[in-house]
């Protein structure tokens, strides 16, 4: 219960809809045994999921979290926690504190004309998207409870009426680059002091003051967009109060993976300009990073600020150096980096210009693009041109990581590839949204899982902060 301790100008109290039905359709027990909930009947996880009864010794009331934000780079400051909240704060084994959110659990003061709620297809997509981003190493939020609620809502996006459900997730934080950016709107500098101490303290505490803080966070951002590009992720929609200070992809939308590179792919059909199409991502990011520096400049001189800001592009390049190589099973070379960056320019270049799929790329160019593996492949024939000759000459000349090798030896990576592509997500809706058919689902989530624990062997793929 730490947020509490900010006092009240920080969020506002709410209660949860009252929802004529709750029909558990997912729960993520791997994700609940690290907060001490998997021994939950579901009975008693429809109560606190569904019916949103407080957990014993936590928040005796959801929070509603104050927040704004630039949405597609202009200002809003009418938005906040409009159709979800902070429901409680716990710590996981590693003890970092984590937060259980929501979305679709009703209106709250900040909702403006919504209704507070999320269709049963966006929670399904949301839960899709965290698995595989999950299983491919990507610093996520994991979807911890989906339950349908019983209503039907009108949406501009979907068949409609269609029907309703509340989602709960698992995020190291909430704290938004939008939750300081409402600071500085209101000229509300001790505020913005209070945000700041406790961000240092409960996700930051190696930081000494608000330029390495700034640091830290720019370092954790950076990693995440090397993730989404090694990933292939379009995440679709970065505004400032969907980026956290602690780097943690969530709020997942009109997210997409890519078919195969396209620098120009965009998830969001209202994204006409292409602002957060997938090779401006990075752009994004550093943009929104620059605007949480400008909230800190009533702490301390620009001065210090504009150097430590100015590291993000360094940051990202090594990070998506580290990221592209960890999932290629290669080890870095820590003497000489622009050889990384030069065996990674020439994997994505031959990606873009080649245009073949590209999860499965990335698992044929796994463990040095063995001869035997790649033949298997469903695309083998798709590398017999002279920029995939160099790649894999490339790739068997650098040493494999051990977990590379001991796979390789063992024969145990898969050949076929896990995607999360959008016709898949839509087959899957499908069956549910035609029949209530949910054996797709589950049956995609548990092989996106199996898949993902088969590239931890590579190495392990996961750089979560």
């Amino acid at each position: 219960m730490r947020h509490t301790r900010l006092g009240p100008d920080f969020y506002d109290p709410v209660k949860a809809a009252a929802f004529p039905r709750a029909e558990l359709r997912f729960r993520n027990d791997r994700a609940a045994a690290e907060i001490g909930l998997d021994g939950l009947s579901d009975e008693q996880w429809i109560r606190h999921f569904g019916r949103f009864e407080p957990l014993p010794d936590n928040l005796p009331e959801p929070l509603a979290l104050r927040y704004h934000g630039h949405q597609f780079r202009v200002y809003n400051p009418d938005i906040g926690d409009g159709r979800g909240f902070l429901f409680a704060q716990m710590r996981d084994r590693a003890g970092r504190l984590m937060d259980l959110g929501t979305k679709g659990s009703g209106t709250t003061p900040w909702s403006r004309s919504g209704d507070g709620r999320l269709t049963l297809k966006g929670g399904v997509r949301e839960v899709l998207a965290t698995e595989m981003l999950e299983a491919l190493g990507v610093n996520t939020s994991r979807s911890l409870s989906l339950i349908e609620t019983g209503e039907s809502l009108m949406r501009g996006d979907e068949p409609s009426p269609t029907r309703s459900s509340v989602l709960v997730r698992l995020n190291h934080s909430h704290v938004r680059i939008g939750s300081f950016q409402r600071l500085l709107y209101l000229e509300e500098h001790e505020n913005i002091r209070k945000l700041l101490d406790y961000s240092i303290a409960e996700y930051w505490p190696d930081a000494t003051g608000p330029a390495d803080f700034l640091g830290h966070v720019v370092d954790a951002v950076a990693k995440l967009g090397a993730q989404w590009f090694a990933a292939g992720f379009v995440h679709g929609v970065l505004n400032t109060d969907n980026i956290t200070i602690t780097g943690e992809s969530f709020d997942y939308g009109p997210w997409r993976f890519l078919p195969d590179l396209d620098p120009n792919f965009t998830a969001a059909y209202f994204d006409h300009q292409g602002l957060y199409a997938f090779g401006r991502q990075p752009d994004a990011l550093y943009w929104n990073l620059a605007r949480l520096g400008e909230c800190l400049i009533p702490l301390v001189d620009v001065s210090e600020l504009q150097p430590v800001l100015e590291t993000f592009p360094k940051r990202f390049d090594e990070a998506l150096a580290d990221t592209t190589l960890g999932r290629l099973g290669i080890e870095p070379d820590r003497e000489n980096r622009e050889r990384d960056h030069r065996l990674t320019a020439l994997f994505y270049s031959a990606l873009r210009d080649n245009r073949v799929p590209f999860e499965q790329t990335f698992l044929d160019m796994a463990c040095g693009a063995d001869d035997d593996r790649l033949a298997q492949s469903p695309q083998s024939h798709a590398y017999d041109t002279d920029a995939w000759r160099m790649v894999i000459a490339a790739l068997r000349d650098r040493d494999l990581t051990e977990g590379a090798t001991t796979a390789l030896k063992a024969g145990t990576l898969p050949v076929r590839a896990q995607s999360m592509l959008i016709d898949e997500v839509e087959e899957i809706w499908k069956d549910v949204a035609e029949s209530d058919d949910w054996t797709a689902f589950h049956a995609k989530i548990e092989a996106v899982r199996g898949y993902g624990r088969e590239l931890e062997k590579v190495p392990a793929t996961s750089n979560r902060i």
